[in-house]
């Protein structure tokens, strides 16, 4: 019974921690939508989330930790449902039994931690220079233009391309799966989960169109 829980207790975490992602990453696009539609509001929201101390130092931290959580807890989770496929291996069919995307939840989990390294290589690690490091003064008009510069490499722009395809399959079976994971099971979860399969496929593309956009929008510097 104890096994049980335990089990029971990491998904219902694993679930928590997916969903406070999913608003984070709901909440980013809405910022960087902006840096195609509305320049100057891009421009305000950045500097105000890149200066607000609230942000900075307690819900930055907090997103960083839900980050490496969410991942190291889904490795755990897959392992153990290797392990426990593989003593029961006689009725486990493979696709017959499960979607690509569920069987493939860790590949697709990595490629994205990867690509979050990446994101944070370009992003964040020069924010903290520019910031504390480098101790430049505030100018709250230079995000637009050091975002665009940053998908001025087609490769770039390729490796972003390729996380958020991988992405839209992770979201696919996690994000419904996570609802389920909570007991979220009544009389709107079909529209819940029709839901979670558009979310799971229109945020990423929108990041997608991002990233090309600017790609072929570049600001001189």
């Amino acid at each position: 019974m104890g096994i049980i829980s335990s089990s029971i207790a990491r998904k219902v975490a694993m679930a928590l921690s997916g969903l406070f992602l999913v608003f984070f990453l709901a909440q980013h696009f809405v910022i960087n939508l902006t840096s195609v539609i509305a320049p100057d509001v891009f421009n305000s929201w950045s500097h105000f989330m890149g200066t607000n101390g609230l942000v900075q130092y307690i819900l930055q931290p907090v997103l960083i930790f839900g980050v490496v959580y969410h991942f190291v807890m889904g490795i755990v989770l897959e392992l153990k449902n290797r392990n426990a496929r593989a003593v029961n291996y006689k009725s486990y069919k493979g696709s017959a039994n499960a979607s690509w995307a569920s069987r493939n939840m860790i590949i697709s989990g990595l490629v994205i931690l990867a690509f979050l390294g990446l994101h944070f290589y370009d992003f964040w690690i020069p924010e903290i220079v520019h910031k504390y490091i480098e101790s430049h003064p505030e100018d709250p008009t230079r995000y637009l233009v050091e975002t665009v510069h940053k998908f001025e490499s087609p490769v770039r722009v390729g490796l972003y391309v390729l996380a958020f395809v991988l992405l839209i399959f992770h979201l696919w079976h996690g994000f419904s799966s996570a609802f389920q994971s909570i007991g979220f099971n009544n009389s709107y979860s079909k529209a819940l989960k029709g839901f979670t399969k558009l979310f799971a496929v229109l945020i990423p593309l929108g990041f997608i169109f991002i990233a090309i956009y600017h790609h072929f929008n570049q600001i001189p510097h």
